[in-house]
């Protein structure tokens, strides 16, 4: 698997010193967010990263490579081509050998980051469950991913245009367990409160550190979703990103949205509804997950081996 790896000198450098590698994926930058927006977060996430002692590595897939760790060159192709696609466990097959340009979802990062031996990854938010999957059947790969792949991803939760307790029972199902940061409650991206709870509340690095190390030599393979709040100060009010979220979902489904373009287009409508507060809390939250992962990488590289 190596032969599709390509490391920047920044994380090949920190692979061979045994530094804190943190992931990142990419589909925040090419779909996620507007240009010029976009890149301008990813750099800044990348620094915050460095300041908290830990070295970021921003996962995407170009000319037949998985390249962990981007350069500023690299960065700006993704956030301004609209040839980007959108990559799931699925896709990374076909875009690899057919030597496209792809921006790598929680599910691709994690498989990524797990064969570049990177355990922890910081997102905003995970996928989840769409409402109506009772009929659609339309459930983000990023949970079965979890289900199977080492790798600790920190996250916002997830957005409120999901079906919050049918994600959370999925994740239950399928033995994924779900820590917070700071608060019993599991946030809904914009919002700190969803209505419901975490698993297990983990508030240090150590405690969080211990228990996926724990896991993990329990045998008991698969990811842990670290669910950590937007900042109070930076958060959006949770009656009005409901109401303006089901304005968008019932504006998606007149207009036929489907599958991978709905996130998208729902992200996009809720920016335009709340005038661009959305954008701002969007990128407050991906920084502030950036601080807790990169706390957590030192603590899970300082963490006993035996």
């Amino acid at each position: 698997m190596q032969q599709y790896l390509s490391f920047s000198p920044e994380v090949a450098a920190a692979r061979a010193a045994g530094k804190p590698i943190v992931a990142l994926e990419s589909t925040i930058i090419s779909h996620g967010m507007p240009y010029p927006q976009n890149v301008q977060t990813a750099r800044e996430v990348e620094q915050i990263i460095r300041d908290g002692g830990a070295v970021p590595a921003t996962i995407a897939v170009i000319d037949g490579k998985i390249c962990v760790g981007l350069t500023d060159e690299q960065l700006e192709l993704l956030g301004q081509s609209p040839e980007a696609m959108k990559v799931s466990r699925r896709d990374l097959p076909y875009v690899l050998s057919q030597h496209k340009l792809g921006a790598t979802t929680v599910a691709a990062t994690m498989i990524c980051a797990q064969l570049a031996g990177i355990p922890v990854f910081v997102t905003g938010g995970i996928g989840g469950v769409h409402r109506g999957a009772e009929t659609s059947f339309d459930i983000s790969a990023d949970l079965q991913e979890l289900a199977r792949t080492n790798v600790a991803v920190v996250c916002a939760g997830v957005k409120s245009i999901l079906d919050i307790g049918l994600t959370l029972e999925y994740l239950e199902t399928h033995g994924v367990p779900v820590v917070s940061v700071g608060q019993p409650g599991f946030p809904a991206f914009f919002t700190r409160a969803s209505g419901f709870n975490a698993d297990f509340q983990l508030d240090t690095p150590a405690e969080q550190a211990a228990f996926v190390h724990t896991k993990w030599r329990l045998g008991l393979n698969g990811g842990v979703v670290v669910s950590n709040p937007v900042p109070e100060s930076e958060a959006m009010p949770k009656e009005e990103i409901d109401a303006i979220t089901v304005q968008a979902l019932e504006e998606a489904e007149q207009q036929g949205v489907t599958g991978k373009k709905v996130t998208p287009f729902l992200l996009a409508r809720i920016k335009t509804l709340t005038e661009g507060r959305s954008l701002a809390t969007n990128i407050a939250l991906v920084k502030n997950n950036a601080r807790v992962g990169a706390a957590l990488a030192r603590a899970m590289a300082e963490y006993p081996s035996t």
